[in-house]
């Protein structure tokens, strides 16, 4: 079984995954050029909801929903449920389930994509070390995704 952080990942496609990195690593070059909005930017990251949480989200509002109608309409509407579940045990065990691929293309990143984005940004606010006043902004963009990678 693959570790959590790498599930959804491996189970998206290598084009998406390049984009989503690719944004992250757009917005970090951008607030190590412009050396404004660094702040606002982790704030917004401590809003911003990972795929698990969406998907999770989703099912139990899915599966609620399913429950009701076939308690008060059809019971047929119990069939709802049952595949939501089981969708969501299929992304718990393997990391991939029907919406994934569509949630991955529309952007939303999982919780270890985020921290990434955040950890970038708090080496350029010099959080973790003073980074090196010689280099240019590019460079410790760069720098500081790297570091946050490992």
């Amino acid at each position: 079984m693959t570790s959590t952080i790498h599930r959804v990942p491996l189970h998206t496609a290598s084009g998406v995954n390049a984009r989503i990195r690719a944004r992250t690593d757009e917005r970090v070059m951008h607030l190590a050029r412009s050396g404004t909005g660094l702040e606002e930017r982790l704030r917004q990251l401590d809003k911003e909801w990972d795929v698990e949480r969406l998907l999770e989200t989703n099912a139990s509002a899915i599966a609620f929903a399913g429950v009701m109608l076939g308690a008060f309409v059809d019971r047929m509407w119990l069939i709802l449920p049952a595949l939501v579940t089981g969708f969501l045990f299929q992304h718990a065990v393997q990391g991939w389930c029907p919406p994934l691929p569509v949630l991955r293309r529309l952007g939303f990143r999982t919780s270890r994509e985020i921290e990434i984005e955040r950890n970038a940004l708090k080496t350029l606010r010099g959080d973790y070390a003073s980074p090196q006043t010689d280099l240019a902004p590019e460079e410790k963009a760069r720098l500081a995704l790297s570091a946050a990678r490992l």
